[in-house]
């Protein structure tokens, strides 16, 4: 199907990108051009030390206001646009009533840890790895099947009422896709591939959820929304407002769709999305390949009818979000930004290393007993050292994971592509270039998430009529080059790796 037989009056497609801290609209035309965007932050709810929670309804009243935003900002109507795609936060779990539309509990944030026990105990004998060889995810607080399980314990009443089938459980993309599609009136309660395969509850080879492992957190499957493909027209808008009747026709879990944006649409192809954690995903196409080194296991997309395709996954947990730690918690800064000033204002770290372990260690790691640390610290060392610590932490946190993916996949990477808020920070980009070794490049649409999300969605109603028009959209921006001494790299990842290792067993079994 060409765009220009099924789309020729519609110029453009519009994409939800309800991420952890913000949720916004943006729109593009064919050549992957931003044309309009409108963005809203929503309230970050912390009830307790390693809890974190959002409000669903805050989220999906800020979905609601941007979508109107973005399409006024380019003097738009729902007759401009072709198709709309979702993408999101992945593991953040909402459980709500499907009669009334109304959150049992607030939204648990994927850094959330309170659900570490109930990993603990669900791992047995076998340990982390107990549901590996399925899911390829390891037990963790990362994964939102344990968030369920956390709630239906907890909440009163809500077991009861999830077993008589009066409830639904969805990522975000799910939660926003039943309200658009109508809310308790014939809402869709569905979800892709991509999302499905963050859970810890399907089985990456038939893509569906698996009952054993359902019955183990006791979650009825009745719960549980329909999986898709990541490209397919799952319903049109119906809820009041500015889209009605447009297809939804794309769901892609926030780093599957930035990776999709990022056109590593070839085995082999990885990017970098440096947000409020960085993830790190290399394309390992339609073989699903089992990490013996710390990562995950994932599906990266499934086009329609077609195969999925599979990745290795390095996720981090604490990387942007530290800088807005720095500004909100600690005062430091007045605005992210200012963090490249006073990492500027000296020339290394001073010996200081900052290793953010807020919510535990991801990959290549997984050791939800640490916390964080600053150590190496001396009288010498002042706030830009911290401000660089800060920044470096991110770059360090990288490393670890390439590594890890360099040797589960037997081929050393080349070059990384890379995305998100924190690249346009050129101080982090050539201290990563030069940690890596490796060229970093930065695409002229660094806020790809979105943009893949539209092009799944796009694709789906013909106003893409391939995988090939993404690739000839991609852009390079710019490119930096590694340009430090080796032996240096390799004295500051040894101190780097050193840090790491006093975050661990903070937490003990008792707290």
């Amino acid at each position: 199907m060409s765009s220009s037989s099924s789309a020729a009056p519609q110029k453009y497609v519009a994409a939800i990108d309800q991420g952890t801290t913000s949720s916004r609209c943006m729109i593009f035309d064919h050549s992957g051009r931003v044309v309009a965007v409108d963005q809203r932050e929503h309230e970050q709810i912390f009830p307790r030390a390693g809890w974190v929670e959002h409000d669903p309804m805050e989220v999906w009243n800020n979905v609601r206001n941007v979508t109107a935003g973005a399409l006024a900002d380019a003097d738009l109507t729902a007759d401009d646009i072709a198709a709309v795609g979702i993408t999101n936060q992945r593991e953040t779990a909402v459980v709500w009533d499907r009669r009334t539309g109304e959150p049992i509990y607030n939204a648990i944030v994927w850094q959330d840890t309170r659900t570490d026990r109930i990993c603990s105990a669900l791992g047995t004998d076998d340990g982390p790895d107990r549901y590996r060889d399925v899911t390829g995810l390891p037990l963790a607080t990362y994964f939102s099947g344990p968030k369920v399980m956390w709630i239906l314990d907890n909440v009163e009443g809500a077991r009861e009422r999830a077993e008589a089938g009066e409830l639904c459980f969805g990522t975000m993309d799910s939660w926003v896709l039943w309200n658009m599609t109508g809310g308790p009136d014939g809402g869709v309660h569905q979800t892709d591939v991509t999302n499905a395969s963050r859970t810890l509850l399907m089985d990456l080879d038939t893509l569906a959820w698996d009952p054993a492992i359902c019955a183990d957190m006791g979650i009825p499957e009745s719960m549980l929304p329909e999986i898709k493909s990541s490209s397919q027209i799952y319903g049109e808008v119906r809820a009041r407002g500015t889209l009605s009747r447009v297809p939804i026709a794309g769901i892609l879990g926030d780093q599957q769709a930035a990776t999709f944006g990022q056109a590593c649409l070839v085995p082999g192809e990885a990017k970098n999305t440096y947000g409020t954690g960085n993830f790190v995903l290399l394309n390992t196409g339609t073989e699903k390949v089992m990490s013996k080194n710390g990562l995950l296991t994932t599906v990266c997309y499934k086009i329609g009818e077609n195969a999925p395709v599979y990745a290795l996954e390095g996720s981090i947990a604490v990387t942007g979000s530290l800088v807005q730690w720095l500004r909100d918690n600690l005062g430091m800064i007045d605005t992210a930004a200012d963090i490249e000033t006073h990492a500027r204002s000296v020339d290394d770290n001073g010996g200081a290393y900052f290793v953010p372990a807020f919510s535990g260690l991801f990959a290549p790691y997984w050791r939800s007993d640490a916390r964080g640390a600053i150590v190496g610290l001396t009288r010498y060392v002042t706030k830009g050292h911290l401000a660089r610590a800060v920044l470096e932490a991110t770059a360090y946190q990288t490393r670890a994971v390439i590594d890890a993916m360099n040797k589960d996949s037997g081929v050393d990477l080349t070059v990384l592509k890379v995305d998100g808020g924190m690249v346009v920070n050129e101080l982090l980009m050539q201290f990563q270039a030069d940690l890596l070794g490796v060229e970093v490049v930065r695409p002229v649409v660094a806020e790809t998430t979105a943009l893949g999300a539209a092009y799944a969605a796009g694709l789906a109603v013909g106003f893409w009529a391939s995988e090939d028009d993404i690739r000839e959209n991609w852009r390079e921006d710019k490119t930096w080059s590694p340009a430090m001494d080796p032996a240096e790299r390799d004295r500051l990842y040894a101190g780097w790796q050193k840090a790491v290792t006093r975050t661990f067993d903070w937490v003990d079994d008792e707290e």
